[in-house]
């Protein structure tokens, strides 16, 4: 579950933004200390901010400036200033990309996702071994190995292994894991992605890890 840090000093629309993220399995924790918002971001460290650019104090561009002389962690503001030169001074302090308010939810989970993709995935794809629990994903050739056991996985269940793996510990939402197959141009439905995480157990079982993947009852998947 990623943590995203909301730098919202409107209470309500905070609590609702909150709401709509953790619908999508986010850990969205609010900014408090407007006076220094790097205190904040110390304490929470988040996988990306939400930032207002209209703040007490100081401004989101102001904060946003902060941020990247500490982090390359990324940031979306979301404002309802929307000229050219806001969004020209949001890019140059270092922000991944700019919502101008009255905005659609289903846009920020949609841009959120795609950054957290290109961050973190990307991040992650560049090793070649992900270990877990004894299992080794490996990414150059989509195969897994335990204990001199070794078997090739679909490219859906090597995108599903892989978000699980760099998520352990975390609960991954179905919506989620549906999204990732979405990119690759093929309708996955509910039912298919059932087929798919069932395959993937069985292959486990295979190799000696029966009980890799752990079912959280209306939340979604995880790797303890």
């Amino acid at each position: 579950m990623y943590t995203i840090m909301l730098v919202e000093d409107d209470e309500a629309l905070c609590s609702q933004i909150s709401e709509g993220l953790k619908k999508w399995s986010f850990n969205a924790v609010p900014a408090r200390n407007f006076d220094n918002i790097i205190d904040d971001f110390n304490r929470i460290k988040p996988q990306l901010v939400i930032m207002d650019v209209n703040l007490p104090c100081f401004d989101g561009f102001h904060w946003c400036n902060k941020i990247r002389e500490l982090s390359k962690v990324p940031v979306i503001f979301l404002s309802s200033r929307d000229t050219n030169m806001d969004i020209v001074m949001a890019i140059n302090t270092g922000a991944d990309d700019y919502i101008t308010k009255p905005f659609s939810m289903q846009v920020l989970i949609a841009k959120l996702q795609a950054i957290i993709r290109r961050t973190y995935d990307y991040t992650a794809s560049s090793l070649e071994y992900i270990e877990c629990k004894g299992l080794m994903l490996n990414t150059a050739d989509a195969s897994i190995s335990c204990d001199n056991h070794k078997t090739q996985l679909t490219r859906n269940e090597f995108k599903i292994l892989t978000l699980l793996m760099n998520n352990k510990g975390r609960v991954v939402s179905r919506e989620s894991i549906m999204q990732l197959l979405w990119d690759n141009d093929e309708y996955v439905n509910d039912n298919t992605l059932t087929a798919n995480i069932n395959r993937l157990r069985g292959k486990l079982a295979d190799i000696g890890q029966p009980d890799f993947i752990i079912t959280k009852k209306g939340l979604g998947y995880m790797i303890a």
